[in-house]
């Protein structure tokens, strides 16, 4: 359908030189959904369809976050994304010892396949795309998610949606890890095959920049690291016996967007162009969707600030636009007042409309790539996409991304970065409104969120009565065969599956595992 200025004008929904589609793409701009894809990985981008709105939640107790994605859903959001509380995230369950004062706190708390059921109760899987932020127990939370599919009678080729099972980022700079590097990439390999056959619709990977950004990375630093990874993922995938166009096509990927609008927007494209060249060239993909960056962008979270929360707003509105000028296939934008507690149901409404406002008031959806041909953007590409290559190519030099990491070089580099930020801001000569200029002598009274306490307890009694009920010899046998399995080449996930089948609790897998594979100690924590 034909799109129309305020003025009555016409809009295009392809901008370019005539000469365009003569070009070459390894050395011009190239046209939208063509290799390098530099200007996007489809040819229509959001002329067609808008991108995927998605609201990153999760808190408390599975029944909590389950009214909340319910509401969402109400509201307009055409995604799912799930937000798992910090021993889900390192494998704990919730009455253990280590677990004391964290249930819920951060994410909601899932413990076992009847924990997930409750969460999802009412949401149609067949239908919902859902995105789970968990790494290290990926498997574990991707297997109870198609059992639950498989209670609504909807069978594993139905399932659509994103495990994130970034486990590298996490020895870079968020620490969630459980088992060493080597144990962790076979695992992800295991997931990779598993869903070729049994999910065949499931993005098995979120490769992602977005921690190593809040930690302090630089817009190159952030996509250097990252694609990184991602070509040790690959290599993991091919070493196991894969070929590049079996898995490649799931790849996924995971940015910040910063209040920094154009050199965002250039990263975007520095990125796409840089992956498609290594899938291509290195690996030999052949297919298209093998060579394209398809990436999830979710708001600066460090960017935001406790002093005056309502200034956020601004900043928010700003990143998504630069998650949609640089052409991200689904967006997640902050909340005002997550700096200060979980958000509220309105401050997570108003996140949303923040997107609706963007998809459905403005023209930013009416040409492909807005600003192809901006002489800032293209020029701030090219530096960004030099800069990226620089640091990949001492990471290759260092052995690739896991030799790296247990050089520390990677968490070296973004703590100088971040150590620069912190100078800069403090001396005044980066501006935070609100914080070191602008600021208000009193701050309005706001009343945030607040986790029940008694979640904890609640929690450890659902546990003693699943132990209770289940058939524990079926629980033993379950678990004795998936460490079996992680002592041989066998897929995990199989014996996996059926210990979560079996009622089986997610401390109980993972402990599994540990026993076999045992736990990640950093060099520099002795």
């Amino acid at each position: 359908m034909a799109r129309y200025s305020e003025s009555g004008l016409p809009i295009e929904p392809v901008y370019g030189p005539e000469a365009l589609a003569g070009w070459d793409p390894d050395t011009g701009l190239g046209e939208p959904g063509a290799f390098p894809y530099t200007r996007g990985v489809y040819p229509t981008m959001y002329t067609g369809r808008a991108w995927t709105m998605r609201q990153y939640a999760g808190f408390g107790t599975a029944r909590e976050s389950n009214a909340r994605y319910r509401r969402l859903i109400e509201h307009g959001t055409t995604g799912l994304s799930v937000a798992f509380d910090l021993p889900t995230q390192m494998g704990h369950d919730s009455d253990t010892p280590i677990a004391a004062g964290e249930v819920g706190k951060v994410g909601v708390a899932i413990d076992s396949v009847e924990d997930m059921e409750v969460l999802f109760g009412g949401i149609p899987l067949g239908t919902v795309s859902t995105s789970m932020t968990i790494n290290a127990p990926a498997a574990l939370l991707l297997l109870m998610y198609q059992l639950v599919g498989e209670e609504q009678g909807v069978k594993g080729h139905q399932l659509n949606g994103t495990v994130q099972n970034d486990v590298l980022k996490e020895y870079i700079a968020r620490g969630t890890y459980i088992y060493p590097p080597q144990p962790s990439l076979r695992l992800t390999a295991d997931i990779f095959r598993y869903c070729r056959a049994e999910i065949p619709r499931w993005n098995t990977i979120s490769i992602s920049g977005y921690h190593m950004a809040e930690a302090g990375a630089s817009p190159a630093q952030e996509i250097a690291f990252t694609l990184a990874n991602g070509i040790a993922y690959v290599r993991t995938a091919l070493a196991a016996g894969m070929d590049v166009d079996d898995f490649a096509p799931r790849l996924s990927f995971f940015f910040v967007a910063r209040t920094t609008l154009l050199e965002e927007v250039a990263k975007f494209r520095a990125a796409r162009r840089i992956w498609a060249r290594v899938m291509r060239d290195e690996f030999g993909a052949r297919n298209p969707k093998s060579q394209m960056l398809r990436f999830h962008t979710q708001t600066a979270g460090v960017a935001l600030t406790a002093q005056q929360p309502e200034v956020n707003l601004a900043r928010v509105t700003v990143q998504a636009l630069a998650a949609v000028l640089g052409g991200t296939q689904s967006l997640h934008t902050n909340s005002f007042d997550e700096a200060i507690a979980l958000p509220t149901e309105k401050a997570a409404r108003l996140a949303l409309r923040t997107q609706q406002v963007l998809a459905h008031e403005t023209d930013v959806t009416a040409t492909v790539d807005p600003f192809a041909g901006s002489y800032a953007v293209e020029s701030l590409t090219d530096a960004v996409e030099d800069a990226a290559r620089a640091l990949m190519g001492r990471v290759e030099d260092m052995g690739g991304a896991v030799a790296a990491i247990e050089r520390g070089f990677q968490k070296d580099e973004i703590e100088r970065s971040a150590y620069r930020i912190a100078r800069e801001t403090d001396a005044g000569e980066r501006v935070v409104v609100g914080v070191n200029r602008f600021r208000t002598e009193e701050e309005e009274p706001y009343e945030p969120l607040r986790v029940d306490p008694a979640i904890e307890a609640q929690q450890a009694e659902r546990l003693a009565r699943l132990r209770a009920r289940r058939n524990g010899r079926a629980v033993t046998a379950a678990l004795g065969a998936l460490r079996k399995a992680a002592e041989g080449p066998d897929n995990v996930l199989y014996p996996m599956r059926e210990a979560l089948r079996a009622r089986a609790t997610l401390g109980e897998v993972s402990d599994a595992l540990r026993e076999v594979w045992g736990t990640y100690v950093p060099t520099d924590a002795f």
